[in-house]
């Protein structure tokens, strides 16, 4: 199937304007998409060109159709892999398995997810079938290929979506020898929310004179998310939480913690206070992890509890607020969560709960994003000191001379909020 030559992107308003197949078009209008996103406008007309693209996109962006889209127009159904896209995470991998099925809608086009957590069968039968397209993580991917079951002599399409995050799980071993199977002649497309210098070297080691775009400055969040910060006692979480989702409007709620077990234990106190809730993290196994995500993605329970395998690969419609429960140490992983709502021009409201502990963490996040964050004080939830270590150092330093913000020698445990971040953050 090919596409009438593209557009320069300052005359694209809609996706019509692209000379997008009538196959695609109506793929897209199914979808229900109208209007490209600015990453779609910038990415899809060099894709249909044959040039290699590097984007640098947050999630909610509509990468998955800045890339697929030109690689399904450039596509020859029934001539075996010729578009391979390699994601860090099996529910990325999912979701852009799902869309490039949708967009591929009309069509003889035959996509797999091949991914870990799950039988081989499928996998296996795609894979010796020749569907063109498979998107896939590193580690399933490479023992397909050791296998021998993987033929790449046809692909000439190459996608490497969340390329930061790939580096960061350690993937670029496998993400080498796939590379070293794969024709030399190809189009590449890489798209990454950052790009720290592994995955800048790594993009002009991939692709040739390609076209770089970027849709959101890196470390930016997304357009349309209203951002709170709700400063309180470790232990009044819980019941801070509660009393935030009696509020109207908090219908459909993503709830990021730290850990696992805490992710547990949230569910756990959600579930007995009547809230249908569901858990997701690496140590449910992977139907119990699809169950869930189908399940807050169909609205059958309200709040979706995950740790971070949830960031970067979660796309459901009409998430109303995403709930930092603990703050990420990663300022990368802030945005990333708070992407899940705000998504494709749509509004959203992220909710971060800051405890005194989380407060040098703060400094890097504001530091990050480059602006003050302020803080709500709510009386009955509000911290009321310091971890104990800045306790005692604070109160030690009380006794000893007057503090330069006039607080004589107030411990640590006895300043207003106000007080303490004065005295932590002096000349801010």
């Amino acid at each position: 199937m090919t596409s009438a030559p593209s557009r320069d992107p300052v005359d694209i308003a809609r996706f019509s304007d692209m000379k997008l197949s009538d196959e695609r078009l109506a793929a897209i209008e199914a979808l229900g998409w109208v209007t490209p996103t600015p990453i779609q406008v910038q990415a899809i007309p060099a894709g249909l060109d044959g040039k290699d693209v590097v984007g640098i996109a947050q999630t909610g962006t509509g990468k998955t159709g800045a890339f697929m889209i030109p690689a399904l127009e450039r596509i020859r159904a029934g001539e075996g892999l010729q578009v391979l896209a390699l994601c860090p995470t099996r529910e990325l991998a999912q979701q852009v398995s799902d869309d490039s099925a949708a967009l591929a809608k009309g069509t003889n086009i035959r996509n797999e997810a091949i991914f870990g957590g799950v039988g081989y069968a499928p996998q296996i039968r795609a894979l010796e079938d020749g569907f063109e397209v498979i998107v896939a993580t590193p580690g399933r991917f490479i023992d397909h290929m050791q296998s021998g079951r993987v033929d790449l002599s046809k692909v000439d399409y190459l996608v490497l979506d969340e390329a930061d995050r790939m580096l960061d799980m350690g993937f670029r071993p496998q993400i080498e020898d796939v590379l070293r199977g794969m024709p030399k002649k190809r189009q590449t497309m890489l798209f990454s929310a950052t790009m720290p210098h592994g995955v800048h070297d790594l993009a002009l080691r991939l692709t040739k004179d390609a076209l770089w775009v970027e849709a959101t400055p890196s470390g930016t969040t997304a357009d349309g998310i209203e951002e709170f910060f709700y400063s309180v006692k470790p232990e009044k979480k819980p019941d801070l939480l509660l009393r935030l989702m009696a509020e109207p409007g908090w219908d459909h709620v993503l709830i990021f913690t730290r850990t696992k077990a805490g992710a547990d234990v949230l569910e756990g106190r959600l579930q007995r206070e009547g809230i249908l809730a569901d858990v997701m993290h690496s140590n449910r196994q992977m139907k119990h992890r699809t169950r869930a995500l189908e399940r807050f993605a169909t609205g059958k329970v309200r709040v979706l509890v995950a740790t971070d395998v949830a960031q970067r690969g979660l796309d459901v419609e009409g998430i109303s607020h995403v709930v930092n429960y603990d703050v990420p140490l990663d300022p990368e992983d802030y945005v990333h969560r708070i992407g899940r709502t705000g998504r494709a021009g749509a509004t959203g409201n992220a909710v971060t709960l800051v405890t005194a502990s989380d407060l040098g963490a703060m400094k890097s996040l504001e530091h990050r994003l480059g602006r003050r964050v302020e803080k709500t004080h709510l009386p009955e939830f509000d911290y009321a000191g310091t971890p104990q270590t800045e306790s005692r150092s604070a109160a030690r330093r009380g006794r000893k001379s007057r503090s330069p913000h006039g607080m004589g020698s107030k411990a640590a445990a006895d300043l207003t909020p106000e007080e303490l971040e004065a005295l932590l953050n002096p000349g801010s």
